[in-house]
């Protein structure tokens, strides 16, 4: 892996500066939930992808997906920066991991490692292969 350290990244727009110096897909990662707040999903969707809730919601045959609350993301992620390196926190196994194809089928992914004042550049095939079986989950690829 790669790190660069760098100011809080709060937005997007930071994080593009960021994904140019890495040279990397940077995620917007969000965190679902069902209305009845008992199903959780943390979604890796590349910057440039707009999420739609009927779409995902199809695909993975859940209605009415919503961002899920911060203390959810507190109880089972990381308090204040969600990142797919957040689920080796999830050792309950509540959070299912949604990636669209896209960040799949790049070479690099890019990610906070729980904090945002620093990035980590990871080969796509290394966090599949490595990572996500360390951390004890799978994933659902999804097309948005």
């Amino acid at each position: 892996y790669e790190r660069v350290d760098h100011a809080p990244a709060m937005t997007m727009e930071v994080c593009q500066e960021i994904d140019q110096t890495l040279q990397a897909v940077i995620c917007k990662n969000l965190f679902l939930c069902n209305r009845q707040e008992t199903a959780f999903y943390l979604l890796m969707i590349p910057d440039t992808k707009v999420f739609h809730t009927k779409d995902l919601s199809a695909q993975i045959g859940a209605a009415r997906l919503s961002f899920a609350k911060p203390e959810y993301m507190e109880q089972f992620l990381t308090p204040g920066s969600v990142s797919v390196l957040g689920l080796m926190n999830d050792t309950g196994h509540r959070v299912q991991l949604l990636i669209d194809e896209d960040v799949l089928n790049s070479e690099f992914v890019g990610c906070h490692p729980c904090i945002n004042t620093s990035s980590l550049r990871l080969r796509t095939k290394d966090l599949i292969e490595k990572i996500l079986p360390a951390v004890e989950h799978d994933f659902i690829r999804v097309k948005l």
